[in-house]
């Protein structure tokens, strides 16, 4: 114990030698921790004399400052090489573009888009936005909108169906949103005045049709609504959403179970190497259905057709938006590839309003 020197040069010598924290740390627990060879030494002083205590206690304590302020430096000097070797291993190419924002790179889908657009034009007129389910009865979707029993729509190849329940009875993923017009004149007193834009379900598809799409239908029901009411509404549809000055619309007779009389209703265009416009041209394209409510269907929602009456229409909006935005295929609305998106979508922030823009 009289010499220190080998004890203390063997240990700064593993000091140096640590390559790493870890191993820095198994030198100092082999030094200094409970069991370590200065802690040994230390433990010796108590069974000392006092006169060789006060020798040999400045001794050892001396080595172990000088082993402590080793390791600490050695600690300092690995950190320091650690945080270089990081630097150069994740290194930032500074000519790189910087990463656009979330808000700059996501995109609001078409459809979406467009339902915005609806609702601020609609909402403009005074018209109240309602939704109903996607999983609708029967009674809703066919018997109270004054279908016959056996109209063609019921069948199974236009419509799904779920299984029959114990009592016979089926539900089934509504044709239209016209089920929620019977729901809203269930629910409210005239004066009532909604649009209804949703998902809708029918056993199609090709190029303009796909098995799930999107459809928007207005109902107006008071005691003074009248065809010329209706045929307003529409015109300034038209222009709001084509973003054009002037309309010009002709209106057909049609038929459809829940309106009578009914019409489809075609709107001035000008088709020119795939594209179309609207407000100009000679050509004509049919955009919708529509027609005075019938009294039926006020009947089955406990209203008096001698007291009140109103008119409903009908709208894809898939379709309008395939017109408008130039989109030849409706089936990559439903594929999501971002790529398509990206050129198609919409800035998350740029909302439509009547007084900006719709389509900004």
């Amino acid at each position: 114990m009289n010499d220190l020197r080998p004890l203390e040069t063997e240990l700064l010598a593993a000091v140096a030698n640590a390559t790493d924290e870890p191993a820095l740390e198994a030198v100092r627990v082999a030094a200094l921790g409970r069991n370590g060879s200065i802690s040994a030494l230390l433990k010796t002083l108590g069974t000392m004399s006092a006169e060789a205590r006060k020798e040999q206690g400045p001794r050892i304590n001396g080595l172990k400052d000088r082993v402590t302020a080793a390791i600490a430096a050695r600690r300092d000097a690995l950190k320091e090489l650690a945080l270089d070797q990081r630097l150069n291993t994740e290194t930032l190419d500074v000519t790189l573009p910087v990463p656009e924002p979330p808000a700059e790179v996501g995109r609001v889908h078409p459809i979406s888009q467009v339902v915005d657009e609806l609702t601020a034009i609609f909402a403009d007129m005074g018209f109240a936005v309602a939704e109903g389910p996607d999983i609708e009865t029967d009674d809703y979707n066919f018997t109270k909108l004054n279908f016959a029993e056996g109209h063609p729509a019921r069948d199974m190849h236009d419509t799904f169906y779920f299984n029959p329940k114990p009592d016979g009875s089926r539900l089934l993923l509504r044709t239209h949103t016209s089920p929620v017009q019977i729901r809203t004149m269930l629910a409210q007193k005239p004066p009532i005045r909604v649009i209804i834009p949703g998902r809708t379900y029918r056993s199609d598809s090709d190029q303009t049709h796909t098995p799930m799409f999107h459809q928007v239908e207005g109902l107006v029901i008071d005691k003074s609504s009248h065809l010329g009411h209706l045929k307003w509404i529409l015109q300034e549809f038209c222009k709001a959403f084509f973003e054009v000055d002037q309309v010009k619309m002709r209106f057909r007779p049609s038929f459809f179970p829940f309106t009578e009389p009914s019409l489809e209703v075609d709107i001035q265009c000008r088709r020119d190497k795939g594209e179309t416009r609207f407000g100009e041209g000679d050509d004509w394209m049919e955009i919708l259905g529509c027609g005075m409510v019938h009294p039926n269907v006020l009947r089955n929602c406990g209203l008096d057709p001698d007291e009140y009456q109103g008119f409903a229409w009908g709208l894809g909006i898939d379709r309008i938006a395939m017109l408008k935005y130039g989109m030849p295929d409706l089936r990559p609305f439903f594929e999501a590839d971002v790529r398509w998106l990206s050129h198609y979508g919409f800035r998350p922030l740029d909302f439509p309003t009547l007084a900006g823009g719709l389509s900004g």
